[in-house]
């Protein structure tokens, strides 16, 4: 198993949330935002907000935390 350091994965976190992200998967508010309604209409229930499509997102991030915690890819994720 890898050992990893924070420092090692903040790094690695830091490179991935500095570059353009947009170019690659489109601006971040508005797939939020998309992201958000389509989840309001799947599950038939309240409106849900982008702010909460970014919690459930993380919190999925924690749950893989959970099941596989020496995966670097999750801590990077999560940062």
């Amino acid at each position: 198993m890898t050992k990893y350091t924070r420092s090692e994965i903040l790094d690695t976190a830091k490179q991935y949330v500095t570059k353009d992200r947009a170019a690659q998967h489109g601006d971040m508010e508005a797939n939020l935002t998309t992201i958000a309604k389509l989840w309001s209409v799947y599950l038939e229930t309240k409106e849900i907000k982008p702010h909460d499509v970014g919690v459930m997102m993380t919190l999925l991030k924690i749950a893989r935390i959970k099941s596989t915690p020496e995966n670097a890819d999750h801590w990077q994720d999560g940062c």
